[in-house]
């Protein structure tokens, strides 16, 4: 769903493919809007949504492997007034070729949408077969990208192959301060082949969040903007020049508040990025 950009002086990436731009910063949905039927804990998902499209958020990741994230999300888009902008991103996750058209349409009605804008496949789960039929469901028009995913840093070298090989529009991954195998490889050749990235796990799902929670954050992180470590971690990410977008999962509205202001001010350079990096590993 093609629509607003956010503030004027959010970070904004080129999805290669299209030249559309996204916010630097998405949001997640793994466990953490998987909430069920519980109320409070719906309004919280919904307060998480509304404060991220206020800071300028757009790209919204969820999966059939979410458990009720999917619904979650739905509801709080309609209790929102569907607000226009949103960037709808999905996942098949079946290892039967059959099942993939039925589950992408639970998906859309699902989150309520006219279509999602990208749907990819999880973890490469036969992707042999559903990469033909995403293809197209996109020549149709029934979505508008097409994507990939892996997690945990698995099967890099089969998600390289398809990089090389598919016409693919996105590529999802693990990337965060510590895991930067992909560095070698895998980002540059992204970026060569004009292919957008989307980077989970960007704290390691909170663990290098309690790893320095006790450690004050270097006075120099002030320099590139940092005023946290989620924002360090994030602007780490986002700052490689191959990244797109990061989708940080929470269900606090103050953190997704925080995380999204990483998209703004100043970004790592080179030099910086590289003292981040000896700061972590000394530490």
């Amino acid at each position: 769903m093609a629509g607003t950009q956010g503030p004027p002086d959010v970070h904004t990436r080129p999805i290669p493919s299209s030249g559309e731009r996204l916010p630097i910063i998405g949001l997640g949905s793994w466990i953490t809007f998987n909430v069920g039927r519980d109320v409070e804990a719906r309004l919280a998902c919904t307060e998480v949504i509304r404060h991220f499209f206020a800071r300028g958020g757009r790209l919204i990741d969820s999966s059939p492997m979410y458990g009720s994230s999917q619904e979650v999300i739905g509801a709080a888009l309609r209790a929102l007034g569907s607000p226009r902008g949103v960037f709808a991103a999905d996942k098949i996750w079946s290892s039967s070729p059959s099942e993939g058209p039925t589950q992408a349409e639970e998906t859309r009605r699902r989150w309520g949408v006219t279509r999602l804008d990208l749907l990819q496949v999880h973890n490469l789960e036969a992707w042999e077969a559903h990469l033909p039929r995403l293809f197209e469901m996109k020549a149709a028009g029934a979505i508008r990208y097409v994507g990939v995913t892996t997690s945990h840093g698995r099967r890099t070298s089969e998600t390289e192959r398809l990089v090389r090989t598919q016409p693919l529009d996105f590529v999802q991954v693990t990337y965060n301060i510590v895991d930067r195998e992909l560095d070698a490889r895998l980002l540059p050749l992204a970026r060569d082949r004009g292919i957008a990235v989307i980077v989970n796990r960007p704290f390691q799902e909170g663990a290098l969040l309690a790893r320095f929670a006790r450690r004050p954050l270097p006075a120099w992180a002030r320099e590139f903007g940092a005023a946290s470590w989620p924002q360090f971690l994030l602007k780490f990410v986002v700052s490689h020049a191959a990244v797109t977008c990061a989708i940080p999962a929470t269900s606090q509205p103050a953190h997704v508040i925080e995380n999204m202001d990483a998209a703004y001010g100043p970004l790592p350079d080179a030099t910086q990025r590289r003292r981040m990096v000896a700061w972590i590993e000394s530490s």
